[in-house]
């Protein structure tokens, strides 16, 4: 009978692609350096419009990381980041491994409240912010959290002139452009003053060592930091380039609208991307108008995405008449890829659109469709290179279920991470032995592609995020119209979710959406507040007295 050690999926692979790779000691400043000994004058970013060469990057980083070495940075240190797609956040990535010290990426539109336990867990002292997001993080110093210098950067400084002198007319929509992308402060470190100065010698590091530190709240939403070491991260990025034996090295042109405070973007823009040496068209948004002006100058010839950005983008340049041909390898991550979907990317595009799966403790990508015509659109895809899986009964791990039959996926390999910071207990419940339990019910077919059918994890996966019940619930509960609630996933169009809450009103309140959702703002991000909500006189509870939000999810289906 065939199991799953028997890895009868790699017949499933490209025909360049091996099942087995070779890994070295090499850390991300390796890589970095690597690329640009090959390719030190070819455009590294591009932002705008305005390239900066492999070389002149280097330069910068090096520099930056002089400035930070000045303020006290050292090896094995903390150093926050809070900054869109741009490139001052790929300098201060590179800047902060330069030193030897551990990246804590953070997303710059959080709010005091969702940042303030990671700040205090990972105690950075240097945070290097958006300049709009600077008072957030003023407020977490005065209230505890350790940082001791703010480093603050104004976006539109990397822009071609041009466009920074448009921003500066005295006109009603450049200072509303200008307003929504830089704000002044006082009393923080600019970036002007740090990038300036001595550069720093590269330290050397172990490669076990941790380069990113990400935070991921899981099923209780208590916030848990997820080390991903140097390896982790280098084997990843060389899996993904031995997936697309079509990339020409020096020669690609990456669309890096992803946000780099996730693991998905991270990997595919902040290090694949700079790995082969491509040249990185940097939005610092998702946005239509950004991504069509960007398609307009210049065709990316790979774009990683989530669907919605696919969808938006076809349906906006089939609209203005822009063609889209030349884009040869799309990637897609972080939720449900229609395939009529697929077709159409593909029709206009002439090039391959492929999903993928991974999770931020895996690097994350652990699964992908072939970048080949062998992809199946509706599935997952098979297992990367070195990267093993089993299928098995969630209530017993040591039982593996037979093919085609649905179970946990479990999986191992040289990306998976070896805990969480400082939280055996998490660490223990996330791993089976040496395996990583997903929380994922899949089902595996005859030839190794894997389809997800169900979650064990009752997080909610809008627009590429994650949206975890516990927390959103909780601020919700503070508003005194609200007694009970259950935050779910509702089915979106797309295919994939959005938020929804069901709630029981306190007596005498009655359901009044506008309110709550202004209530919820002050706490949580724009994304993670309920677009959907659903009135209920009682939620269903296990003898316990524990909600089950499976069940308060069909009470939506009946009211909705």
């Amino acid at each position: 009978m065939r199991t799953y050690a028997d890895r009868f999926w790699l017949r499933s692979y490209g025909p360049e692609v091996p099942g087995r790779l070779t890994y070295d000691d090499a850390t991300i400043s390796d890589l970095l350096a690597r690329t640009v000994a090959v390719h030190r004058r070819r455009p590294a970013l591009d932002f705008f419009g305005r390239t900066t060469s492999y070389g002149a990057f280097a330069r910068q980083v090096e520099v930056l990381a002089g400035g930070l070495a000045r303020l006290g940075v050292r090896a094995g240190d903390a150093v926050a980041i809070m900054l869109p797609s741009c490139p001052q956040h790929l300098v201060a990535f590179y800047a902060v491994l330069h030193l030897g010290a551990t990246v804590v990426e953070h997303n710059p539109l959080y709010t005091e409240a969702e940042l303030d336990a990671p700040f205090r867990d990972h105690r950075a002292e240097v945070a290097i912010v958006w300049d709009k997001a600077v008072p957030v993080v003023e407020r977490l110093a005065q209230h505890g959290a350790p940082v001791r210098h703010i480093v603050s950067v104004d976006l539109t400084t990397a822009m071609p002139a041009t466009k920074r002198a448009a921003l500066r007319l005295p006109l009603p929509a450049a200072r509303k452009a200008r307003a929504a992308l830089t704000a002044p402060n006082r009393g923080t470190i600019s970036w002007a003053d740090l990038a300036s100065g001595r550069p720093a010698p590269r330290h050397t590091v172990s490669p076990d060592q941790a380069a990113l530190l990400l935070y991921t709240s899981g099923t209780t939403g208590e916030p848990k930091g997820v080390p991903l070491t140097h390896r982790n991260l280098v084997a990843n990025v060389r899996m993904g380039r031995a997936w697309v034996p079509g990339i020409v090295e020096g020669e690609e042109v990456f669309l890096s609208s992803l946000p780099m405070f996730h693991a998905y973007g991270v990997t595919m823009c902040v290090l694949f991307g700079v790995h082969v040496g491509a040249r990185l068209v940097l939005l610092p948004a998702p946005e239509i108008p950004l991504l069509i002006d960007a398609f307009k100058r210049i065709t990316p010839t790979f774009v990683p995405a989530v669907p919605p950005i696919y969808a938006r983008i076809l349906d906006e340049t089939e609209r203005r008449g822009v063609s889209i041909k030349g884009v040869r390898h799309s990637f897609s991550g972080a939720m449900s890829l229609p395939p009529d979907l697929v077709r159409r990317w593909e029709e206009a595009t002439g090039g391959l659109l492929v999903e993928g799966y991974g999770l931020t403790e895996a690097s994350p990508i652990v699964v992908g469709n072939p970048m080949t015509t062998r992809r199946r659109p509706g599935s997952i895809g098979v297992p990367f290179p070195d990267t093993e899986v089993r299928v098995v009964d969630p209530d017993d791990p040591d039982v593996e279920v037979p093919i085609g039959e649905r179970g946990e996926l479990i999986v191992r390999g040289p990306q998976v991470f070896h805990g969480y910071k400082d939280q055996p207990d998490e660490t223990a419940q996330t791993f089976h032995r040496d395996w990583l339990r997903t929380g994922d019910i899949v089902r595996m077919d005859a030839d190794g592609y894997l389809t997800i059918v169900d979650r064990i994890k009752e997080m909610v996966v809008t627009g590429g995020f994650n949206v975890y019940p516990t927390e959103v619930e909780h601020v919700l509960r503070s508003h005194p119209s609200i007694e009970d609630v259950a935050v779910v996933g509702a089915s979106h169009p797309d295919g994939g979710e959005e938020v929804a809450a069901i709630v029981v009103l306190a007596d005498g309140h009655s359901l009044d959406e506008a309110t709550l959702r202004a209530h919820a703002k002050e706490s949580l991000t724009p994304y993670k507040v309920p677009r959907r909500w659903h009135k209920v006189d009682e939620l269903p509870r296990n003898p316990m007295g524990k909600i089950l939000r499976r069940q308060a999810a069909r009470l939506l289906d009946h009211h909705g």
